[in-house]
């Protein structure tokens, strides 16, 4: 069974996983031989191994392109997208910008919501999606909008980062604009899975809670212990990888909660997103 196992894994399949997760190739081949090849299953043996694997989000889909992020002008709504190119010598053109940020307006001036009503907006008479199609046929590169995602809230802000190399939009309580670009910069720069706790999928918590469980048998603790070691390990996840339990970047000794409290003691994030180039 072994040897079948190892005869399915390819060169392909370590790479991928080497890609995704920065272990070495022996791990990568051990991890995907013990899960009979199944890639999630890989990386969760990887960090019952104690193996510190990168993240792997979906905002690291896009190579190259240009990221925007805007709000609409009463601030209650906005839209981040990304028009995705194939290397980064179109990506930093002056020309390419000045037509992502095309898109852009015409999607704010028309106020959309998907990527789909977008490419059907028209700019001085052609849709967008003609316009990329030969902007394609101009340079020779795939180019799409690859990334839209909007919020909606009583207060939104923006922010982009490194040039346009990441967008992020922060959906608040209430008006409080400069406390909102501080978030929006926190969720750049943390990139945080969700808002608290109660808004990561349970799914997500229970395959945290088994790594845990599986990392602290591994290190020898008595099983009647492993369960309340494991919810303190769960429990440094959540400080981790929620934004309103983060270190508030600004001021390591306040959480961003609180941090959004001494602005205004009710003011809370609603949602955020995040889109970065890989």
């Amino acid at each position: 069974m072994e040897e079948y196992k190892m005869s399915t894994i390819t060169a392909t399949d370590i790479n991928k996983l080497r890609q995704a997760t920065g272990a070495g190739m022996m791990d990568c081949r051990k991890a995907l031989t013990e899960s009979n090849g199944d890639f999630e299953a890989a990386i969760d043996w990887l960090r019952k191994q104690g193996q510190k694997v990168a993240a792997k989000r979906s905002d690291r889909e896009a190579k190259e392109g240009v990221v925007l992020a805007k709000t609409m002008a009463d601030n209650k709504s906005g839209i981040v997208l990304c028009i995705s190119c194939e290397t980064d010598f179109v990506s930093k053109n002056a020309d390419f910008v000045a037509f992502a940020n095309s898109i852009m307006d015409a999607a704010i001036a028309n106020n959309v919501k998907s990527a789909e009503e977008l490419n059907n907006v028209e700019i001085n008479g052609a849709k967008v999606s003609d316009l990329i199609n030969d902007k394609l046929a101009a340079i020779g590169e795939k180019i799409e909008v690859s990334k839209f995602e909007r919020v909606e809230a009583p207060f939104v802000a923006s922010y982009i980062h490194g040039a346009n190399r990441m967008g992020v939009l922060v959906g608040l309580t209430a008006e409080a604009a400069e406390a909102g670009k501080d978030v929006a910069m926190q969720i750049a720069a943390m990139n945080p899975l969700a808002v608290d706790e109660t808004s990561i999928p349970a799914d997500v918590i229970a395959r945290e809670k088994d790594i845990a469980i599986e990392l602290v048998k591994a290190e020898g603790k008595p099983a009647e212990m492993a369960e309340k070691i494991a919810m303190g390990k769960l429990n440094k996840f959540f400080k981790d990888n929620t934004l309103m339990a983060q270190a508030f970047v600004k001021d390591g000794n306040q959480s961003v909660a609180d941090f959004l409290k001494s602005v205004q003691a009710d003011l809370k994030v609603t949602e955020f997103k995040r889109v970065a180039l890989g």
